[in-house]
């Protein structure tokens, strides 16, 4: 993953943003000594440094230095009902009361599970793990075991983990290699496809009787700062049903956020296997992996037994631990029985309109799209001719889209907008909470002007 380059010391925009943070710098000096470029998570890399945020509530949370933002960065994306929502918080704190790891099985992982199978169409059976990448890892050992074949189809710039199977042509190494650390023999058991046309990936499934899945982000790549073309998933669910290949759904940004079954209830369209994370568990760690009853009892020993077939091991510390168990109930009983998707997302398609109109009306070159409760920001580093007004993300392909949050522009606009009490998340773009309101729209639509105009003022903003 490129990293930015040095923020400039002559930046006006770097100078506000230090002035106006100085807690974050303190503690950005303390976290330098201790973690690699002084930080926990690569997302969270910002040049001269990181916002430090001391609580959240709401749509909004506060810095340091006791600003308030208007959150788009969400928890990652797991907090579709907000900061400390009353229930959630309620149901973590009653239940940190009685256990908070109690070593057995219990009844809400019970319910946890009822839950994620009412709602979630291929889920006729779920197993719990600890975080996203856990559950990416342990679905291709599954659909491999239950296949009997070794090859994964992935596609460029899907993200699926950090875990070695899945990592190379996700954040990086888009034309090929192994990225450092990683085992070439890994790699190679990955084929990892172009996501601009689906016929070579159609054209490969039907040729080759080596592959065992195709896994992807039903959003496009990066929760849809790539968008699919019209038609992809319905072909590839055809041609996956027809070749004896499983076709797995990456859920855990989509999942209970395009709708409360997920992008795959949104699209009609059900996999054989799904991956869950973020909102599953109610903004607390957790993932899943839910899908077919014949491939899920591959983790069954009664099954397995059977069917004399090997088991596939799965153990896990703090699989379906008590705590994520009850945020996960809580927060999943709300969006079963609540309008929580649908606001969230109309709510998003009104400040992707309010953005856009910024954009028409200071002349820039940029667009703004997306799906659901989610919104991207292309900043158009290259000085395309685009008319925001009517910007098409399929038109520009995957090169220009991913390549548009590479170098120190991305890092001057979030900076830009921090000062502005607004914070997104580095692709550039946000996803959306249901308690999201006018006035967040107001404020971001405000800020983003305020923003492009110090932008272009550093001459920062090409074309147009």
């Amino acid at each position: 993953m490129a990293m930015p380059a040095e923020a400039s010391t002559n930046s006006t925009i770097v100078a506000d943003y230090r002035a106006r943070t100085p807690g974050s710098a303190a503690l950005f000096e303390r976290a330098r000594e201790l973690f690699p470029s002084g930080i926990t998570h690569d997302t969270r890399y910002l040049d001269p440094y990181p916002l430090y945020v001391s609580r959240a509530k709401g749509s909004r949370k506060w810095c340091a230095d006791g600003h308030d933002y208007v959150d788009y960065f969400g928890g990652h994306g797991a907090l579709l009902l907000g900061h400390g929502h009353p229930a959630v918080i309620e149901a973590v704190q009653r239940q940190a009361a009685i256990g908070t790891h109690l070593g057995a099985s219990h009844e809400l992982e019970v319910r946890w599970a009822e839950l994620v199978r009412r709602l979630v169409p291929c889920a006729e059976k779920v197993r719990f793990t600890s975080s996203g990448t856990e559950a990416s890892h342990m679905v291709l050992r599954l659909a491999r075991a239950f296949t009997g074949k070794l090859k994964i189809v992935r596609f460029i710039g899907h993200f699926h983990g950090w875990h070695d199977q899945v990592v190379a042509g996700s954040v990086s190494h888009y034309e090929g290699g192994v990225p450092v650390g990683v085992l070439p023999s890994i790699v190679d058991l990955s084929i990892v496809m172009p996501s601009d046309n689906v016929a070579p990936t159609v054209e490969l499934l039907e040729q080759r009787d080596d592959i065992a899945a195709v896994i992807l982000e039903p959003s496009g790549a990066s929760w849809g700062q790539v968008p699919l073309p019209p038609g992809f998933i319905q072909a590839l669910r055809e041609v996956t049903a027809r070749r004896g290949v499983l076709l797995v759904f990456d859920e855990v940004i989509t999942g209970f956020r395009w709708s409360p079954g997920g992008a795959q209830a949104a699209l009609g369209i059900t996999p054989d296997l799904s991956i869950l994370a973020k909102i599953v568990a109610g903004g607390l760690p957790g993932g899943a992996v839910a899908g077919r009853r014949d491939i899920m009892d591959l983790l069954d020993f009664a099954a397995t037994r059977a069917a004399k077939r090997e088991k596939v091991q799965h153990q896990g510390t703090y699989n379906a631990n008590p705590l994520s168990a009850a945020a996960a109930i809580a927060a999943l009983e709300i969006v079963a029985t609540t309008d929580a998707c649908g606001r969230a997302n109309e709510t998003t398609a009104r400040l992707r309109d309010a953005m856009r109109q910024v954009l028409v009306e200071e002349g820039v070159p940029w667009g703004v799209y997306g799906d659901a409760s989610a919104f991207h920001i292309f900043p158009n580093p290259g000085g395309l001719p685009v008319d925001p007004a009517s910007f098409d993300p399929q038109k520009l392909g995957f090169k220009v889209l991913k390549g548009a949050r590479d170098g120190a522009l991305v890092g001057k606009l979030r900076m830009a907008l921090m000062n502005e009490g607004v914070d997104i998340m580095p692709s550039p773009g946000g996803l959306v909470s249901s308690v999201h309101d006018g006035v967040d729209i107001d404020r971001t639509a405000e800020g983003l002007r305020r923003a492009v105009r110090a932008l272009r003022a550093e001459r920062e903003i090409r074309g147009g």
